[in-house]
């Protein structure tokens, strides 16, 4: 079994439930998302990484002191995750994937964070298995979006909303605001970004 892998990296969690646990990130390339203000449009096209095997990739996942393992891309869902969930699992290690859903999640994961996007619809058999619903927004009408998304998700599923890297200090005081206004809900932030690491 082989996996476009874009790049393999030992970080901190930056962003949503987790952040500030140890991680180690698998970005698998390929993404049929594209949306305009992604930070990795380098991830798009699978063709331009190599295809590793799952072998060599669980290798430098065993030497990772992190437990969290996480899964992204790109769009992860664009590949069978089933191998590579089974073959971290065995080394003792939790799964967790960020996925846009825009297919069926395949894989046994620990943590499913599902961030829905405007560029391409998030499949609604999907919403039910989240864990973590993570909407960025980046417009004044993404607030009404988000909350469409409420009703399609379990009842235990954190709600978080983060702000668009490059327009967090215009749309900061509007999303305070509704967090404060709507206390289902949590803020997110790009973590990694104010800290300066990957």
């Amino acid at each position: 079994m082989k996996y476009p892998v874009m790049e393999q990296f030992q970080t901190l969690q930056g962003e949503g439930v987790y952040a500030g646990h140890s991680a180690y990130f698998i970005r698998l390339g390929g993404c049929d998302v594209g949306c305009v203000w992604c930070d990795v449009k380098d991830s798009w096209n699978a063709s331009a990484h190599p295809q590793l095997e799952l072998s060599d990739i669980l290798s430098l996942v065993e030497k990772s002191p992190s437990l969290i393992i996480v899964i992204t891309g790109g769009e992860p869902t664009m590949h069978d995750l089933g191998p590579l969930c089974e073959g971290i699992h065995k080394l003792g290690k939790r799964t967790h994937i960020e996925t846009a859903a825009t297919n069926p999640i395949t894989g046994s994961f620990d943590w499913i964070c599902i961030s829905p996007k405007k560029f391409k619809d998030v499949l609604p058999s999907e919403l039910p298995l989240a864990h973590e619903l993570k909407v960025i927004i980046f417009n004044k009408s993404d607030f009404e979006w988000a909350q469409q998304f409420e009703t399609q998700v379990n009842k235990d599923c954190a709600l978080t909303i983060q702000p668009e890297w490059s327009k967090q200090d215009k749309l900061m005081p509007q999303i305070i605001d509704f967090v404060e206004n709507h206390p289902n809900w949590r803020l997110s932030l790009q973590t990694h970004k104010y800290l300066g690491i990957e």
